[in-house]
């Protein structure tokens, strides 16, 4: 009797640890239970995945959806909307919101929204602050926390870690892995006089390299002292990448599609504000310093640092326009151009968007296309050519930095625990999304 299962995604170019190459993938109860042929197998459903690529779901380890009390710039709703247009199957959400995500009721609140609305799969991060470090134990512990995030430089409310003492005590009470907004609060300030009205070729003097490797040279130091995991977000500095090779045993690398493919000055003469985030977009120099890091490995992961703001937000002057920018829908678009452009194999994308993740925050069942583990896939036409535009974004901003970049290569379908969410840019099954576990957290 042929076997029989839930889903079979049939016909694809499969891509995982064992390689590349034709197969076909059973699901069962959310799971894979079968990769290979599967031609005499029959299923409730079959996906023709025939021409597509099938590689493990993306997961996008920093977004920030700006819920609660910022819903004017997004929502659980519309940027996990935008994720899994991009072929995104989970996110890792950022808790400068207001109220920061700083005790477990905050954390619970974000839990409970995004239930029943968020339409990819989810985890939360817990603002570590000097008020709150010696619980932190005891949150990142809580099912739906992905982990404890520290900014040196600054944000919102009571998130600001800018002195040692403060790190050392954030860290000293944490078992898991933290990240860090690295850049030194103390040169930043010193520094914003520097910033030039309504020019924001500025803002990479204003907050620059050396406020970066500065921070990020003093946050290593206490990690090692205190034999503690770190993660940094965002890495923007040739001198960065060269640093952290030489601390691989605890300090773990994230970049941006941002930093990767804009450079200073020019992306502020032609995108104004859209071009502002922190860290900076830097110049050629240093973008290509990152693309050092992911040819040798540094790097463990791309993030988005999605963070929209309203183009009326934008409008304003520099240094009053505010930093950040949309980035959850694209960034499998733009990584897919590097790799068409012969900048990164296909083999590193997989790595960076879904292994890296599953290695460094230990994923429990997310992160590897293998059997056992759940039916996240993304399936990507590798010969697409479209271009990205401010209209299809679906973020509640309306723009991106990348309008009329012309993409080599478009995510097809989003597959979440079996369930097709998006299919040729329409999300078909909503609100689907449920929380991620993770190996250490497993018990709560």
């Amino acid at each position: 009797m042929p076997e029989t299962f839930d889903l079979i995604v049939r016909g694809g170019d499969v891509i995982n640890h064992a390689g590349r190459g034709p197969a076909d993938i059973g699901v069962r109860g959310g799971k894979v239970v079968a990769m290979g042929d599967l031609s005499q197998a029959s299923a409730g459903e079959v996906f023709d995945a025939s021409g597509l690529l099938v590689m493990p779901g993306v997961i996008d380890t920093q977004v920030h959806f700006r819920e609660p009390g910022l819903e004017w710039k997004e929502d659980l709703e519309t940027g996990s909307r935008g994720a899994v247009l991009g072929g995104v199957t989970a996110v890792f959400e950022m808790p400068n919101t207001q109220p920061n995500t700083t005790d477990p009721d905050a954390l619970a609140d974000k839990l409970a929204r995004a239930k029943d609305r968020m339409h990819c799969d989810h985890a939360f991060y817990v603002g570590g602050t000097h008020e709150n470090a010696r619980f932190l134990g005891e949150l990142e512990r809580l099912p739906g926390c992905c982990g404890i995030k520290v900014f040196m430089g600054a944000s919102t409310g009571t998130l600001l870690v800018q002195d040692d003492e403060g790190v050392e005590q954030v860290l000293r009470h944490i078992n898991r892995r933290a990240a860090f907004h690295s850049e030194d609060e103390y040169r930043l300030a010193e520094r914003r006089e520097l910033a030039r009205t309504g020019d924001w070729t500025s803002h990479p003097e204003v907050r620059d390299a050396q406020a970066a490797i500065q921070s990020t040279e003093r946050l290593v130091r206490i990690a090692r002292s205190l034999g503690k995991r770190i993660h940094v977000l965002h890495v923007t500095t040739r001198d960065e990448i060269a640093y952290l090779a030489a601390h691989k045993d605890i300090a773990s690398v994230e970049v941006t599609p941002q930093h990767l493919t804009l450079a200073a000055p020019e992306a502020y003469e032609r995108l104004g504000a859209y071009a502002q985030m922190n860290p900076p977009i830097r110049t050629a120099e240093h973008r290509d310093g990152l693309w050092v890091g992911i040819a040798n490995g540094v790097v463990d992961v791309i993030g988005s640092d999605h963070a929209p703001h309203t183009k009326e937000e934008k409008a304003r002057p520099y240094p009053a326009s505010p930093s950040g920018m949309p980035g959850v829908q694209t960034l499998l678009p733009i990584m897919l151009t590097h790799v068409a452009e012969g900048r990164m194999s296909l083999e590193r994308l997989v790595d960076l968007t879904s292994h890296g993740a599953n290695r460094i925050f230990n994923l429990a069942d997310k992160g590897r296309l293998a059997v056992g583990f759940d039916a996240d896939l993304t399936l990507v036409d590798l010969k697409a050519r479209r271009t990205i535009t401010h209209d299809a974004q679906a973020n509640r901003s309306g723009w991106t930095p990348f309008d009329g970049f012309e993409a080599k290569g478009w995510p097809m379908a989003t597959i979440i625990r079996g369930q097709v969410v998006m299919r040729d840019d329409e999300v078909v099954a909503p609100h689907r999304g449920q929380p991620v576990r993770f190996a250490e957290t497993l018990a709560g």
